[in-house]
């Protein structure tokens, strides 16, 4: 097939709202050290890897087969595992399960969001809500926040009175901030939001795991427009896999099923993810020594001379820089790749091993006596 014209993509006919834009995505590139995509650094123990291909190898025999469509079995450990863990009873019927927490995020706008509709979240914050938004022709809003990245209530709560939006956003710890959110503020926000339209509010607790503080999904009782967003990528080290879910009242579970694709998560997907739950106390063993990381290069850091976000996730935004690209580039010229993210004069660094962490530490002292010599 010969190339024909040369085309770019804002050449063809899509849409409006997509022409000038970018696909997501962080740079991968080939150092020693890579601490930019909040993965989790450690390999999965090899029991699990084991296990693993026990249960695939189980699933393969049927592949000839479409798999559980409601993946009945997946829900019911994933409802366990938040019940043991979230200090609030969950049941499968309050659970769902999708390919990653992006597509549980997707079908939440599919459902809720949409042309003629519009959310908002309080930026800067996980870039994909503004662009899954777009890619479902729902009208995004970017909320306000305060200069040391928490949410103002009150200026929130204005917005969203402002603006009624159908899906308000609100991430819990925060990416790339890693700020955690007060249960105070999610109900203040809550209340605001039913106040205006009413609407359905998405608590993203991607990273809750690695978080000082417990998870708010007790919140969930007496809120039926309340929903929980969580992944198996990152405390269970599973980035792989691609297995989010969320908690929400059934009713919600019965509406994204309204937009679903069929069959939608494959029985070697569902087969992995219930052998990773198997596991969990492995798993949140590791999950502990990156929270003990964690905390140790903020206190490193902050000794350094460097001004540190609070985080509660597993990863630290750090600055204050005057040109924060020109820093990441002398970051990376040492042998370490961490994230630009675009917020003016910080950058982010996901917590690694001890050593990764160590080679970290040591290019950003470098950086800093570069730039008071």
């Amino acid at each position: 097939m010969s190339a024909g014209p040369v085309l770019g993509i804002d050449d063809l006919p899509i849409r409006d709202e997509l022409r000038g834009k970018s696909p997501y995505g962080a740079p991968q590139l080939d150092v020693p050290v890579q601490l930019n995509t909040n993965e989790n650094p450690y390999e999965l123990p090899e029991a699990l890897v084991r296990r693993i291909a026990e249960r695939v190898a189980d699933a393969a025999r049927t592949l000839n087969r479409y798999p559980d469509r409601d993946a009945v079995e997946l829900r019911t450990e994933l409802a366990a595992y938040l019940t043991r863990t979230g200090r609030h009873p969950v049941a499968r019927e309050n659970v769902w399960a999708a390919n990653g927490s992006n597509e549980v995020i997707q079908q939440l706008l599919q459902t809720f969001g949409g042309p003629g509709r519009t959310a908002i979240g309080f930026e800067p914050s996980y870039s994909m809500h503004a662009l899954i938004a777009r890619g479902t022709g729902t009208g995004w809003i970017s909320g306000p926040r305060r200069e040391d990245f928490t949410i103002d209530v009150q200026a929130a709560e204005a917005a969203i009175a402002e603006h009624a939006p159908d899906v308000v956003f609100i991430t819990s710890p925060n990416n790339p901030t890693g700020t955690a959110v007060a249960a105070e503020t999610v109900l203040a926000l809550y209340e605001a939001a039913q106040a205006a339209k009413p609407s359905v509010v998405v608590l993203d607790e991607a990273y809750v795991e690695f978080s000082h503080r417990d998870s708010l999904l007790p919140l969930l009782e007496g809120r039926p427009h309340l929903v929980v967003s969580r992944t198996m990528s990152k405390a269970f080290g599973a980035a792989g896999l691609r297995l989010g879910y969320l908690a929400a009242h059934p009713a919600v579970v019965d509406a994204v099923q309204l937009v679903r694709l069929p069959y939608h998560l494959s029985a070697v997907t569902q087969a992995t993810a219930l052998a990773a739950l198997e596991h969990t106390d492995t798993l949140l063993g590791y999950v502990e020594q990156l929270k003990a990381e964690r905390d140790r290069l903020v206190t490193e850091l902050r000794a350094i001379g460097y001004e540190v976000t609070e985080s509660d996730a597993n990863f630290i935004q750090f600055g204050k820089f005057e040109d924060a690209h020109t820093a990441w580039q002398k970051i990376l010229d040492r042998g370490v790749l961490v994230r630009d993210n675009g917020v003016p004069g910080r950058l982010r660094v996901t917590a690694g091993t001890p050593a990764e962490n160590d080679a970290f530490l040591e290019a950003v002292r470098a950086l800093k006596k570069e730039q008071h010599a």
